[in-house]
Parts: C-alpha cells; sequence; structure tokens
C-alpha cells in the first residue's frame, strides 16, 4: 500500500504557502485584488466570497421560493421578505426596511445628500446604481443587447420591458377599460385618461398635461425650440414624430391625387380634407358661434376667440398670441427679419401679405374701388384712407 501521508503534507505546505502570501499582502498592502474585475478587498474571506459572482456560484437556495444566492448574509437578508421582517426604521418618518443599506440610501431623500457626482455635466445622484446609469448617456454604452432585433440598452430592465413587445406579454391591466399594457408606468399613465388627472403644469400658460414628456413638448412653443431638423431641406419641427411625418414628403410618392384640380397627396386621409373644399363640407362647428371649418385643428384654433386662450408667448416682450404663426411673424420684429423681397426693385419685407399689396405698385393693379367716386385703390388701407378723406370734405362742406 502507498502512503498517503506524504500527499497530504504536501497540500497542507500549498496551503500554508498561499496563507503566508495572502497574510503578507494583508500586511504590506492592506489589500486583495480579483485578478478578473480588479476590485479591492482587506479580507481572504470577502475575496473568496466575491469570486463566486464570477463562477456563477449560489450555494444557498431559499427553501420558500427557489431563489439561489452567493452569500449566506444575501439568503438571511432576502428571507425577510417571506418572514415580513423589517428590523431597519427611519427615525425620521417610521418607514422601516429589510437592509441597512436600504435605510441609509432612504436617508438620502431627509438628508439631501446626493454623494455621487457626474464629473462631465455635475449631474448629482442619490444611488450609485442610477449614477453608473447616467454615465452610459456620456460613453454611449448599452451593453444589453435584445438578441431578436439587435437593439440595445443602457438598463437590464429596459431589456426586459422590450423584450415583452416581441413575447406579446402584457402583465398590466387597466381595471376601468380592459387596456393591457408591458409596464407598470404605463399603466399609471393610462390611468389618469380615467381620472382625467394632468399633474404636469406649463409654468407660463397654465396648460395642463397627463405626461412630464408632452409638457417638454409643449414647452418648445414658448422658447420656439426646434431640436428635429429635415436634413434633405433643413425645415425644423418641435417633435421627432412630426419629423418623421414630413420626411414622408422626400421619400413617398403622392398617389392619391384630387381628380378636380389635380394636387395630389401622399396620404389618403389628406386628400379627404382637401375634397371638402371642393364639395363645401365643414363637418367641425363652433357651438358658440355656429362658424364651419373643414379641419378640426381649424376648429381648436377659432375657439381661442371665445376663451382668449393665446398660448403663445414673445420671450423677448411677452406679448401673447392665439396661433404659433402670428407669433413667429411678431418675432421678426425683434430679429430685424425681411424673408420676403421683391423681384423687381428689391425691397424685403417681414411678411408675404406686404410684399403681394407691394407688387401691385409694379404691376398697377387697384383692386379696391370706392362705391362712392369710383376711384381705384391698390391695398385696404388705402381704400380706407380715402374714405375717411372723402368724409372729412363732406364734413367741411356741410360746415361751410
Amino acid at each position: 500500500l502507498v502512503n498517503p501521508a506524504p500527499f497530504r503534507w504536501s497540500i497542507s505546505l500549498q496551503s500554508l504557502e498561499q496563507n503566508e502570501v495572502l497574510n503578507e499582502m494583508e500586511e504590506k498592502d492592506h489589500c486583495l485584488t480579483c485578478f478578473q474585475c480588479g476590485k479591492l478587498f482587506t479580507q481572504h474571506g470577502n475575496l473568496k466570497a466575491h469570486m463566486k459572482i464570477h463562477k456563477g456560484e449560489k450555494p444557498y437556495t431559499c427553501q420558500q421560493c427557489g431563489k439561489r444566492f452567493n452569500l449566506k448574509l444575501n439568503l438571511s437578508q432576502h428571507l425577510r421578505v417571506h418572514s415580513g421582517e423589517m428590523p431597519f426604521a427611519c427615525q425620521h418618518c417610521g418607514v422601516s426596511f429589510t437592509q441597512k443599506g436600504s435605510l441609509n440610501r432612504h436617508m438620502r431623500s431627509h438628508t439631501r445628500e446626493k454623494p455621487y457626482t457626474c464629473s462631465q455635466c455635475g449631474k448629482s445622484f442619490v444611488k450609485l446604481g442610477n449614477f453608473k446609469i447616467h454615465m452610459s448617456i456620456h460613453t454611449g454604452e448599452n451593453p444589453f443587447i435584445c438578441q431578436q432585433c439587435g437593439k440595445s440598452f443602457n438598463q437590464k430592465g429596459n431589456l426586459k420591458y422590450h423584450m415583452r413587445i416581441h413575447v406579446g406579454e402584457r402583465p398590466f391591466t387597466c381595471q376601468q377599460c380592459g387596456v393591457r399594457v408591458t409596464q407598470k408606468g404605463s399603466l399609471n399613465t393610462h390611468m389618469r385618461i380615467h381620472t382625467g388627472e394632468k399633474p404636469y403644469s406649463c409654468p407660463q400658460c397654465g396648460k395642463s398635461f397627463d405626461q412630464h414628456g408632452n409638457l417638454k413638448v409643449h414647452m418648445r412653443i414658448h422658447t420656439g425650440e426646434k431640436p428635429f431638423t429635415c436634413q434633405q431641406c433643413g425645415v425644423s419641427f418641435t417633435q421627432k414624430v412630426v419629423l418623421n411625418k414630413h420626411i414622408k414628403i422626400h421619400t413617398r410618392k403622392k398617389l392619391y391625387t384630387c381628380h378636380q384640380c389635380g394636387k395630389s397627396f401622399d396620404q389618403n386621409e389628406k386628400l379627404e380634407e382637401h375634397m371638402r373644399i371642393h364639395v363645401g363640407e365643414n363637418p367641425f362647428t363652433c357651438q358658440q358661434c355656429g362658424v364651419s371649418f373643414t379641419q378640426k385643428g381649424s376648429l381648436n384654433t377659432h375657439m381661442r376667440i371665445h376663451t382668449g386662450e393665446k398660448p403663445y408667448s414673445c420671450p423677448q416682450c411677452g406679448k401673447s398670441f392665439d396661433q404659433h404663426g402670428n407669433l413667429k411673424v411678431h418675432m421678426r420684429i425683434h430679429t430685424g427679419e425681411k424673408p420676403y423681397s421683391c423681384p423687381q426693385c428689391g425691397k424685403s419685407f417681414d411678411q408675404h401679405g406686404n410684399l403681394k399689396v407691394h407688387m401691385r405698385i409694379h404691376t398697377g393693379e387697384k383692386p379696391f374701388t370706392c362705391q362712392q367716386c369710383g376711384s381705384c385703390n391698390n391695398s385696404h388701407l388705402g381704400e380706407v384712407l380715402h374714405v375717411i378723406s372723402l368724409w372729412k370734405d363732406l364734413q367741411k362742406q356741410s360746415k361751410s
């Protein structure tokens, strides 16, 4: 028989040598380094526990739900979920937590402490996880990739939500109308349709919205910001969805043609709206004054006459307007912009209508005729001034 003692002795020597090396490292550098990720530890036990993450080792299993953990401490903390035990309570508000770390993070809501600051933009965060997610915006890192469509995400949770699109999973159902959505946040937003809640208000005009994104888009009306620009013609828009719709003008054929005037459209809906001009159909009627319109948008704009709403404000002088086009024209007073030039004399104007009136000087056109004396004028203003002049002459004659 072979004596196994030398073999056992060699193993124990090897273990002693390793322990001596570890002890030397602890005494010398006070740290141990994970050779896979470079993380530092002061104790060999902590490094050993950490290595289980890389090996995928999870020896501790919850007997109630089957979830597995790499540390016994993590299992102990997890068991509080089943037992309902929350030993860590906030002294300020009484909220309790299963872990001390969760309590420490919660305390920052009272102290307003944000210890994690981005070195690139200066934004601060309460949680390290949120800070890491934010940093991926600057680095462009999207490590979580969908295996079906190739779309990438900076958070694992976002990939998880995205996967529901492919599998058709919609776990959150509205109890009032039965609509099903992929995320709880989407359900909360949807519920505002039923409750009428609009928690996001514009600080300039007071208009309220059910979603923060809609308020953000609305604010561009006041600021004049148009971040989405067409690369083909240079026209800018406040929303990406409007830009995408606009791009189709350049790429899509106009298959829908009006048989009366020959005008073509890229959508059948636009042709149907256009046809109302020829047939005289005005299906959208104002309930206050009875004026009718071919489009709902025109009715909405008209309603501002009755409500007095002027949502478009000049950022320079504060003057408000009921239509964005009027604000755009007004802004030219401040900028000095005169985009409409006369092709004959080069004189420029801030409005197309003013150029149109000016062109009558060159063409000799005088479309406004006085009903009293038959004299003609090239503008409505000229006609009004002429009538005033006649009235003054009559006043003088009556006095004399």
